[in-house]
């Protein structure tokens, strides 16, 4: 284990992470314990602990680690619960909510992408997590509901069929909204069936396939 390593990762979690009111010790733990380094490409791995942005392909990319903190933060799962997420990229955030829940299971249409993400979760001894290559917006069918939902690509709008993947009681995270202001909604269905939303911060973020605003057309 190298030293640097360790102090790059320590530094990233609190002199990014936490001033970033990311306090959830569960949530810091789960970044300290899951080796990010290792989920990120080959071709930026000296850029594992940035402050950035990380490209991964096919125009996807993988988030700052601010904003996966703020992610897991919001909807931080218990070991009892179960979880969706839709765009399973380089697998960090896959793991990250697996160390923290009961199972989950992540839908990722770029079947390279799934790939890779399963060998590096297999390596990274991820046992809970199910991976399934499939489009989430207009095709994918979970046939059951979960306690947590995560979305890791923007939609202009939540797709409504999503609102039924999600138990009463349950929580949704998405990101909303026109580039470049897009917000991070944090939405909760109460247990008689209605919808509560929380903005939580503003970001920009890839649009997933199918999730981005219509054309508009300038005379």
């Amino acid at each position: 284990m190298s030293l640097n390593i360790e102090l790059a990762r320590n530094n990233m979690i609190e002199q990014q992470v936490r001033p970033w009111d990311v306090l959830d010790e569960r949530v810091l733990e789960a970044l300290s314990a899951i080796r990010r380094e290792d989920f990120v490409p080959d071709a930026v791995k000296d850029l594992a602990f940035a402050d950035m942005e990380l490209p991964l392909g096919h125009g996807e990319i993988m988030m700052k680690p601010v904003v996966e903190g703020r992610v897991l933060q919001a909807v931080v799962p218990s070991k009892n619960e179960s979880v969706l997420e839709i765009g399973t990229g380089a697998g960090f955030l896959t793991a990250c909510l697996a160390r923290l829940s009961g199972e989950i299971v992540s839908v990722e249409q770029h079947a390279d992408f799934v790939d890779a993400a399963r060998n590096r979760l297999a390596a990274a001894r991820v046992g809970n997590a199910k991976l399934e290559c499939a489009e989430a917006v207009n095709e994918y069918q979970p046939n059951r509901q979960f306690d947590v939902m995560v979305v890791t690509g923007a939609v202009a709008a939540l797709p409504p069929r999503w609102r039924e993947w999600v138990k009463p009681g349950g929580r949704l995270f998405a990101i909303v909204g026109q580039s470049p202001v897009q917000r991070a909604v944090l939405y909760t269905r109460a247990a008689g069936g209605d919808w509560n939303e929380q903005a939580l911060f503003e970001t920009d973020l890839p649009y997933l396939s199918h999730a981005a605003p219509a054309p508009r057309f300038v005379l």
